[in-house]
């Protein structure tokens, strides 16, 4: 219980897409939700996902290129990240969480290792 484990990053160009997965072991949470943390800079909220109910939240900024879903029969969580930019790189974490604010931090309970996205110009 409380592993999370994420794949999918990489290194891309400029206008690329990416999907990155997350399988947590354990329950089913309430709340899935995704966080990137540029070097230098603190951890943001790119999107989330309500288990049961299916709705979704994503950053304004994101809205036209990202969208998270789910796949219920495989309890794994996807971020699509399409026509990516340099400001996109990041380190990019999952988290599950029993319910709360989707887009706090300490909303979550457990976080993944994270995955590394790296968007070259």
């Amino acid at each position: 219980q409380g592993q999370l484990v994420e794949s999918g990053g990489g290194s891309v160009q400029a206008g690329g897409n990416l999907t990155l997965s997350c399988r947590p072991s354990g329950p089913t949470y309430r709340l899935m939700g995704w966080f990137r943390q540029a070097p230098g800079k603190e951890r943001e909220a790119v999107a989330a996902i309500y288990s049961f109910s299916g709705n979704t939240n994503i950053a304004d900024p994101l809205k036209d290129r990202f969208r998270i879903s789910r796949d219920n029969a495989k309890n794994t969580v996807y971020l699509q990240m399409n026509s990516l930019k340099p400001e996109d790189t990041g380190m990019y974490y999952c988290a599950a969480s029993y319910g709360g604010s989707w887009d706090q931090i300490r909303a979550y309970t457990y976080w993944g290792q994270g995955t590394e996205v790296t968007v070259s110009a």
